[in-house]
């Protein structure tokens, strides 16, 4: 471990080893900070119908604009004092390193409390995802939580399965940075080949394929011909000869697309997160332990309930949420998607055909890769455990005093308020160390408003432990090291140091003492005192008989170059660990961007509710034609008080708007582009009035009236495009340069 820090060498191990750190540090912040965005947005969209039909009531929109205030960068004094940030750093030490109460707490709390205290504990309590110690505590939470949901599920068929907060919480621990680089790793260049195979239709529902060729029909003949009726049922679809003569060759298709995906997810055994894995060794490890007469077949269907239903499943349905493309996926690349992850969740099940006869024909893949699975479900759970090294990182975190996290106010207060609610359970003895500090707290504080919940740097200290300062000493008493031991590991680790400083002095044979010399007259202070140091030591071991100077100290020597050696494997692991991490990095940034877009659509069209709630004339009596776009032949009246709210017109050439993707397609001919631009004005907030342009021309040849609440609702509908006649629009960039033409320019804010 001494060997391998990078504390006062400057190497490229080193360098690369403090950017990883840095990197790992970002991607947890990052991953924190776009969990609660999409919380966030997941409200919204909860409400965003209710906005649609404006039936909102006051207090729900107030809810909802609280829901996109901006941090208060100036207010503080929501900050806990210089007490009370001391004792919350006892209390949030206590359950960070104790992870038996956040296990019971997580048992406690409701489905409606429960994203709240996940978002705590997966992302703040244990938000460094790549330090081992923090990971291997959340584990043992894990197997808490885990061991509890075993012992009171009384069948073994719903083991898993339902929504608890148990279940969520699997969930959620799949979204953190390390199961995010998987996913995208493994899955991503699949799922987007797919994606680019728009025209590929393998719908296989009778019923569904039955209307397709009603519709294609219709539009060939303009009636259906006789015996054709327009619905029939699920078994009258099926039977239908056409029918059977369009789904058999789509079956066969699908059996080889999910026959790839599951391909390549068994070869990713090794590329598994290991928290994942260990949580998979868990649930075979109790099942065989609470029923002992569980077959094989039923173990594995548990592990791949996690696996699948939990992990992989939810990421081949909704690539977007996952970060692993970049749009959603076209209608029938998303057919196909839903359909691979059912054939993969038959795998992992028992298939169940009684809601979905239509998936039938998909069984011979079931049957073909049921051992196979098995087997990779299995394999999943060999892996080492934990306990050892977890008691040496609980040693070391005792003697550190940078140990910290960053929570927000709210997040401290509402953990507080859930461990008053249950320390009856929790801690009931008033001895009990997390009983002492709660009620030394006394009641929990109200929350404070959004804008001022802004994060804190929390120290955690224990105030019970005396930290140990000489872990020598703490080694020495609780094994069979002896103080020589310790000496060779440290004279070991300085010589490494050493050589990792000055790289020539690498060069075979290695001489200890010329070594030794080197740093100890060297210009650096710091290798002075290395070299001084390590040649004190190495007079020490030989005295003690440990090592001799007659052969060239072989052992010490032997040992030092299997190092070096071990960190020049290590610096190409590293190398490789940053390579993918920058991507994982950027790829959650662009995440967060997009849920930022979303949120700004989510203020705009709030603003245009209470605007027009207000009595702001925000109706047209213009014709509505086509997507909800009303289209004139002259300019729209802006009557009453609007007039201060009359932003524009902002103009854009044709080529602009093509080459950043918000025209996805154009009749207009490839030599006039020149020559035509756009123009958008919003008379009054949430309406804006586009015109297409021709130089030379005093009027437009088009202009269309367009509502905002007509793009949010084909952004909640999947619509990917609004037809404008001459051009069709992508509606996601359009709500994008909507946002960032209008809303930025309103400087007196959204909700003043």
């Amino acid at each position: 471990m001494a060997a391998e820090q990078d504390v006062e060498v400057e190497d490229d191990l080193a360098r690369a080893q403090r950017e990883l750190r840095q990197l790992k540090t970002m991607i947890s912040s990052q991953s924190k900070t776009n969990f609660m965005r999409e919380r966030d947005v997941r409200f919204l969209d909860a409400r965003i119908g209710l906005l649609i039909q404006n039936r909102m009531a006051l207090d729900e929109q107030n809810e909802v604009a609280s829901r996109l205030e901006e941090h208060d960068e100036d207010n503080d004094d929501h900050y806990p004092d210089d007490r009370k940030m001391q004792q919350y750093g006892n209390l949030f030490y206590l359950l960070q390193s104790e992870p038996r109460y956040v296990a019971t707490l997580c048992r406690l709390v409701s489905l409606a409390e429960i994203d709240t205290l996940l978002q705590t504990v997966m992302f703040t309590l244990y938000g460094n995802q790549y330090e081992s110690r923090e990971e291997h505590l959340l584990l043992s939470m894990f197997q808490n939580v885990l061991s509890w949901q075993f012992e009171t599920t009384a069948e073994f068929t719903s083991l898993l399965r339902a929504n608890t907060p148990v279940s969520r919480m699997m969930t959620t621990y799949t979204r953190r940075g390390p199961g995010q680089s998987y996913l995208k790793s493994v899955l991503a260049d699949r799922i987007n080949d797919l994606i680019d195979q728009k025209d590929m239709n393998l719908q296989v529902n009778p019923l569904k394929v039955y209307e397709e060729l009603v519709q294609a029909a219709e539009q060939e003949h303009g009636q259906l011909p006789e015996n054709f009726p327009r619905s029939v049922t699920a078994e009258e679809a099926a039977n239908h000869p056409q029918v059977r003569a369009i789904i058999q060759p789509r079956v066969y298709a699908l059996i080889e697309i999910a026959n790839q995906f599951l391909t390549t997810i068994v070869q990713s055994l090794d590329q598994v997160p290991y928290g994942i894995r260990w949580i998979c060794k868990q649930i075979r490890s109790l099942t065989k332990r609470k029923y002992p007469d569980a077959t094989d077949q039923a173990i594995s269907t548990l592990i791949g309930s996690f696996f699948f239903l939990r992990f992989v499943n939810p990421a081949i349905v909704t690539p977007q949420a996952y970060m692993l493309i970049d749009s959603a996926p076209g209608n029938n690349p998303r057919t196909v998607l839903t359909l691979i992850a059912k054939m993969m969740q038959n795998l992992a099940n028992k298939p169940s055909y009684a809601k979905e006869q239509y998936m039938v024909p998909t069984n011979p893949f079931v049957e073909q890769n049921k051992l196979r699975t098995n087997k990779f479900l299995n394999e999943l759970c060999e892996v080492g455990d934990f306990y050892e090294s977890l008691e040496m990182d609980q040693y070391m975190a005792l003697t550190k005093r940078d140990i910290m996290i960053s929570i927000t106010p709210n997040e401290i207060y509402n953990t507080q308020t859930l461990l008053h609610q249950h320390l009856e359970v929790l801690a009931a003895k008033p001895s009990d160390h997390l009983h002492i500090l709660t009620t030394e707290l006394g009641p929990p504080p109200a929350q404070v408003p959004r804008k001022q919940n802004k994060p804190i740097d929390l120290p955690l200290f224990s105030r019970w432990e005396m930290p140990i300062q000489d872990l020598t000493m703490s080694l020495m008493s609780d094994s069979n090291i002896t103080q020589n031991d310790i000496l060779y590991m440290e004279a070991k680790a300085i010589f490494v140091q050493i050589i990792r400083s000055l790289p020539p002095l690498s060069r075979p044979p290695l001489k200890l003492y010329h070594i030794a010399e080197t740093a100890g007259t060297a210009k650096d202070v710091q290798l002075v005192r290395k070299g001084i140091k390590v040649k004190e030591m190495l007079r020490e071991l030989e005295e003690a008989g440990v090592v001799d100077q007659a052969d060239g100290h072989r052992l010490l020597v032997e040992e030092i170059t299997q190092e070096l050696a071990h960190l020049g494997d290590l610096k190409l692991k590293v190398m490789d660990e940053l390579r993918s991490l920058q991507s994982v990095y950027k790829t959650i940034q662009d995440h967060n961007n997009y849920l930022m877009s979303q949120l700004e659509s989510y203020k705009a069209y709030l603003q245009n509710v209470r605007m027009q709630s207000g009595g702001a004339s925000g109706k047209s009596n213009k014709k509505q034609v086509g997507l909800g776009v009303e289209v004139t032949d002259g300019k729209a009246k802006k009557g009453g008080n609007t007039k201060a709210h009359i932003q524009g017109p902002f103009k854009f050439t044709h080529q602009q708007l093509e080459r950043d993707g918000i025209i996805a397609e154009t009749e207009v001919p490839e030599n006039r582009r020149n020559n035509i631009y756009v123009t958008i004005t919003s008379p009054i907030p949430g309406t804006f009035i586009i015109e297409l342009h021709y130089r030379g021309r005093d009027k437009p040849i088009l202009e269309i009236d367009l509502k905002l609440d007509d793009l949010l609702e084909k952004q909640q509908d999947n619509v990917q495009l609004l037809d404008l006649d001459y051009i069709k629009l992508n509606v996601n960039k359009t709500l994008s340069l909507l946002n960032k033409t209008f809303m930025s320019k309103n400087k007196t804010g959204f909700f003043s």
